[in-house]
């Protein structure tokens, strides 16, 4: 979806992409973020705003596969040629038997404060009766 006319080169736009969680079988993740056009954005030079959403759903069965560890990152993308990445980070809401999905931009000089979160409750999926508990190894935030 283009944002900004620009004479020369692409667009600026905004990207959608998905990706599953490996870790936790039926949960997958939408992200959408900010792609810079013009002249350095169509050779790779330009660096990406941290304009970032995220959402997490339920799209099956729930199954963890291996223990959870709190802000293991479970997606990664380069946004600029050398300085800048966007990171998904999962958390475990215990009390709540919730999963927590944080996304936020690392830049290697100034981190950006730009952040989303996107939660899956841990329910059954059709008839299924046993639900697993998310639990966190280590210092969680909840």
């Amino acid at each position: 979806m283009d944002t900004a006319f620009k004479l020369l080169g692409p667009h600026h736009k905004i990207k959608t992409e998905a990706f599953d969680d490996e870790k936790v079988t039926g949960v997958a993740c939408h992200v959408s973020l900010a792609v810079t056009g013009g002249m350095k954005g169509a050779v790779g030079l330009a660096e990406d705003t941290s304009d970032v959403s995220i959402a997490c759903q339920q799209v099956g069965p729930i199954s963890i596969n291996g223990e959870l560890e709190a802000g293991e990152e479970v997606f990664s993308e380069p946004r600029s040629l050398m300085f800048k990445k966007l990171r998904v980070a999962r958390f475990c809401d215990e009390k709540r038997n919730t999963l927590v999905y944080l996304v936020y931009s690392e830049k290697l000089v100034d981190g950006s404060p730009q952040n989303a979160i996107s939660t899956v409750p841990i329910a059954p999926w059709t008839s299924e009766t046993d639900v697993p508990r998310c639990t966190d190894e280590g210092d969680g935030w909840f």
